[in-house]
Parts: C-alpha cells; sequence; structure tokens
C-alpha cells in the first residue's frame, strides 16, 4: 500500500511514518503546498495529513475518493481550523482529538475515529498539545489495520462546533504569560 503523508518533519510525525513503514507500507512524505499533478503520477492508496498547513484542493480529495484523512487535535465538530488545543482551551469546549476523512471544507468530514481528552490543573498549553499529539498517535497506530479495511464506521459530525482562523488568536496574546508554558488555568473560559 502506497501512502502519501502531508505534514511537517518532525518527531511527533516520525511515530506514525515509522510505524507504517515497519508495517509494510509504503509511505511518500510531503511537507510543501500539493498540486495534483504529483498526486495524479503515483498510485497512492491513502493521503493522511497530520500538522500540515495548507488546504488541499477539491481535485486532490476527489482522486483520493474518501481516502483522504486528517489527524486532527480537537474533538470535533470543535475547533475545527487553526490552533485547535488553544480554542479549546481558551473557550472551554471539548477537548480531544479526531481521526476524520477530508471533505471540501475545512475539518467538516465524517469521523472515523475520536477520543474526549481532560487535562489536570497543571497542564500548560505545551503539556496538553503533547498529550493531544500522544494520544492521537496512539490511536492511529492502534486502528491504522481496519481504517485501511474500511472496518471503521463513518459517523457523520452533528452540531454547529466552533471554527477558527490563525489571525482570530492574535487579539488574545495578551494571555500567553508564559508562551507555551502558561498554565490552562490562567486561559480557560476567557474567551
Amino acid at each position: 500500500m502506497c501512502i502519501l503523508f502531508l505534514g511537517p518533519y518532525k518527531e511527533s510525525q516520525n511515530r506514525i511514518v515509522n510505524y507504517l513503514v515497519d508495517s509494510g507500507e509504503m509511505v511518500i512524505r510531503y511537507e510543501k503546498k500539493l498540486d495534483y499533478d504529483k498526486v495524479h503520477m503515483r498510485n497512492f492508496d491513502f493521503l493522511v495529513s497530520y500538522g500540515y498547513r495548507y488546504i488541499i484542493k477539491k481535485k486532490v480529495l476527489k482522486f483520493f475518493d474518501k481516502r483522504a484523512l486528517n489527524l486532527h487535535m480537537s474533538y470535533l465538530p470543535w475547533n475545527r481550523g487553526a490552533d485547535p488545543n488553544f480554542w479549546s482551551i481558551l473557550e472551554d469546549t471539548p477537548k480531544g482529538v479526531t481521526i476524520h476523512i477530508m471533505d471540501e471544507s475545512i475539518d467538516t468530514g465524517d469521523i472515523l475515529y475520536q477520543k474526549e481528552i481532560f487535562f489536570g490543573d497543571n497542564d500548560t498549553l505545551r503539556t496538553s498539545y503533547t498529550k493531544l499529539e500522544r494520544t492521537i498517535e496512539t490511536i492511529f497506530i492502534k486502528q491504522w489495520p481496519k481504517i485501511k479495511n474500511g472496518e471503521l464506521q463513518k459517523v457523520g459530525q452533528s452540531g454547529r462546533g466552533s471554527y477558527h482562523k490563525s489571525r482570530d488568536k492574535e487579539k488574545y496574546n495578551h494571555l500567553f504569560s508564559n508562551g507555551w508554558d502558561t498554565k490552562i488555568s490562567e486561559i480557560q473560559g476567557k474567551g
């Protein structure tokens, strides 16, 4: 099986890529803006997006026909878009991770698997994000055999949820008293 893996080259993504390769999958990594010609030239079976910063075009998604997956650091439909962990804390919405099928809109596709996460009083923005990373990586690794074999039931998203762009965070920069090491308790519910 050949997988196009979209996302930055960082340690957290390596855990998933290494698992896939060790499982016998062929993985092509890509972190730049993707165009259709790059996809069309290969016989990819799946697209996996994790931390990828670009919107994937409709033509690419159509090529994958419900085999384009996103690993999102929120409990969808809450906190679609950018900085989901920050917004879940600021607006005190459900926190968690979701693996979903990508569609033409941002983070609105059918859910394959999700898990709600709870943070402790001593957690910071950094430690909460690390917990989300570890959780989604563990879930993906555990569920991959079922995902690739089509054994997970797709569930449509329900409810309105929330959506944020990167620039929406700018007016809250004053809350980052200790940068990413700011305690959650200093931010929670102040949105």
